[in-house]
């Protein structure tokens, strides 16, 4: 039951998470939290921070991680990728097929401008979940941040900034 459960799940999540990955939080963290209980906000939000250093898009690490994380095996996380999946891809393809035929259409372009306030929307409300007393940001981490954002600038090797990012919040923690 729980396979199906996990299942359906992401496959909701995958139809109505609309903006990308980061859209896509404030869809998981309803359903996987709040609505199944599968998983607490802190967890999420170490999942969601290992999934934004691993590479490939988020959505998808993130179920990897929580198919995993709810049915102790491999075939939790293969369940919840795939059901993630599935709906991106099947709407890419159809509309990969009719893009010549629709993409000077004012219905679809109009339906396009409607979807960019709610993507932010969505960005926001993900952001926003993160602002509570388990998770809230103190002042070292914004000094991390800082930092990191300058050395940035100065072409800094992504790689080289999150182990050293990793290190000071070992020492600092």
């Amino acid at each position: 039951m729980i396979y199906l459960q996990l299942f359906l799940s992401y496959l909701k999540i995958g139809f109505f998470g609309f903006g990308g990955g980061y859209a896509m939080i404030s869809l998981i963290q309803n359903e996987i939290v709040v609505q199944h209980q599968w998983i607490t906000n802190m967890q999420l939000t170490d999942i969601i921070a290992i999934s934004q250093m691993t590479p490939g898009p988020i959505a998808i690490n993130c179920a990897t991680y929580v198919g995993y994380t709810v049915t102790g095996n491999i075939w939790g996380s293969l369940l919840a990728t795939t059901a993630v999946s599935i709906p991106p891809m099947t709407i890419m393809i159809v509309i990969a097929k009719f893009y010549q035929k629709l993409h000077n259409n004012k219905y679809m372009n109009g339906a396009l401008q409607w979807m960019r306030p709610m993507m932010v929307g969505m960005i926001a409300a993900a952001a926003l979940m993160f602002l509570n007393k388990e998770t809230f940001i103190d002042w070292k981490s914004y000094v991390i941040f800082g930092v990191c954002v300058i050395a940035t600038w100065f072409k800094f090797s992504p790689i080289l900034l999150i182990i050293m990012a990793a290190i000071t919040e070992i020492l600092l923690y």
